[in-house]
């Protein structure tokens, strides 16, 4: 399983599921991220932690926590 927290800057995914469960869950689909929406990694922080994705045509930065719960194609 691809997570978003294994995509490289520069690369674009599409969302595949959301795992987890409860308000976690709830807060990463309310960001936008849903099924099969379209995903850019634009930048990755130097110790990993935020990713800085484009999704539905805005900025968001995500933790290595809730990026591993995303998984993609």
């Amino acid at each position: 399983m691809r997570t978003l927290r294994d995509v490289e800057p520069g690369e674009s995914v599409t969302v595949k599921a959301i795992h987890g469960n409860g308000p976690i869950k709830r807060r990463i689909m309310d960001m936008g991220l849903t099924k099969r929406a379209d995903v850019y990694v634009r930048k990755v922080a130097p110790l990993g932690d935020p990713v800085q994705i484009t999704v539905r045509g805005y900025e968001l930065s995500l933790r290595k926590e809730d990026a591993g719960m995303v998984e993609v194609e």
